[in-house]
């Protein structure tokens, strides 16, 4: 029988199996990848933080489906006049567990803890897979924000130095 918890430190084992197995499979990763140290203390030091609510879906005990919610906080604006905002990840279940409402069950948990928590806003990044579900609960695709790579303009302004010998700004023209 399937049972659904919330994860503890105790779990944290558990956790990152599953988020190691959900990035190599999303990311059409080979199954001996290895992840830096640097990333896998990072995750570890994240789920330790408090800073987040994770579902796990357990069968005997192991652990087959994992969802997250992680929140953050800002300036209260008129349409989130609390503040309080999270981003939805590592919806993940198992090969073998899919399509027996996991994920729809872990995501109702999240949800609903985030309504108590006073949480305006839940965003996600999905993959194809995961869109109908996502939409059946009533999320929407957005239009209204914009993102800045700090990754990707943090190695433009490598790739600069070493191609033009530049050290200045980003936004230079001294080239």
């Amino acid at each position: 029988m399937i049972k659904m918890i919330k994860a503890t430190e105790n779990n944290l084992d558990d956790l990152m199996k599953l988020r190691l197995e959900m990035l190599k499979e999303i990311n059409h990763l080979p199954e001996e990848y290895s992840f830096s140290s640097l990333f896998l203390d990072d995750s570890q030091q994240y789920f330790m933080s408090g800073q987040h609510t994770t579902v796990l879906a357990t069968e005997d005990g192991a652990a087959v489906g994992c969802a997250t919610l992680c929140y953050t906080e800002m300036l209260p604006t008129f349409s989130h006049p609390t503040g309080k905002r999270a981003h939805m990840m590592n919806v993940y279940t198992k090969k073998e567990y899919r399509c027996q409402g996991l994920a729809k069950t872990m995501l109702f948990m999240l949800i609903e803890q985030a309504k108590e928590m006073g949480v305006t806003e839940i965003t996600l990044d999905a993959t194809e897979q995961g869109r109908s579900l996502y939409q059946k609960f009533g999320f929407t695709e957005s239009r209204e924000g914009m993102v800045l790579d700090l990754k990707l303009l943090l190695q433009k302004n490598i790739d600069r130095v070493e191609k033009y010998g530049c050290q200045t700004h980003s936004c230079c023209t001294c080239h």
